[in-house]
């Protein structure tokens, strides 16, 4: 559990450091610093500005859609390489870490399953747009998302719930998802070396022509 609620460029220059440094998996929540926005990399910031105005946007690393962070639960997986899950396909991965989820959601009495994609809308907003393996209520509605991307140090997999939590109810979930996902886990303080975030954030996430790129 993050302590620290963050700026759109910090929160993604930590699950940045989490990829290049995790030796293990590990599961990060956490909190935004204000009102914030995330499109995917290759998302398009006319189109998120256009979705929902006057928010501020931080693109991310991974893919997507655009995903409004003012009102939902934040989680990050940093998979190294190592893993079996980091190895399989992206389809398989992302099917796999949201069975957990929707177990997790399911574990608080909330109605979770996965998408077949038959809804897939192909609209810019994430929440819009049911894709396959996406979690969604018997109605489908679409309850979680998220974006992957692999390097040759893992998988880095950022996920959004819109159903937000409580600082106590946002531990429980973050219990139900790790007790999801693996045999045994810890809650570990992970000390972020200051330095290398904040020069993260500076060539990179709160530089305008990587937020406007695409």
């Amino acid at each position: 559990m993050d302590p620290e609620a963050r700026e759109g460029p910090e929160a993604m220059a930590v699950d940045e450091w989490l990829l290049e440094n995790c030796s293990v998996p590990v599961l990060r929540v956490y909190s935004w610093k204000g009102a914030w926005g995330s499109l995917g990399y290759f998302g398009k910031l006319e189109e998120a500005k256009a979705s929902l105005p006057g928010l501020p946007w931080v693109r991310r690393w991974t893919g997507g859609g655009l995903v409004d962070h003012r009102n939902d639960w934040t989680y990050t997986l940093a998979i190294p390489a190592k893993s079996a899950v980091s190895r399989m396909k992206g389809a398989e991965s992302y099917r796999w870490i949201h069975q957990a989820l929707a177990i997790a959601l399911q574990a608080e009495g909330i109605a979770a399953a996965l998408s077949g994609g038959g809804a897939e809308t192909g609209a810019a907003l994430c929440f819009h747009n049911p894709v396959s393996h996406d979690i969604v209520t018997p109605t489908g509605t679409k309850l979680a998302g998220a974006g992957q991307r692999r390097t040759h140090r893992g998988l880095l997999h950022q996920g959004s719930v819109a159903s937000p939590c409580t600082n106590e109810s946002s531990l429980v979930r973050a219990r139900h998802l790790a007790a999801a996902l693996c045999d045994n886990f810890t809650f570990e303080e992970i000390s972020v070396p200051k330095a290398w975030i904040e020069d993260k954030v500076r060539v990179r996430y709160a530089l305008s022509p990587w937020t406007s790129r695409r």
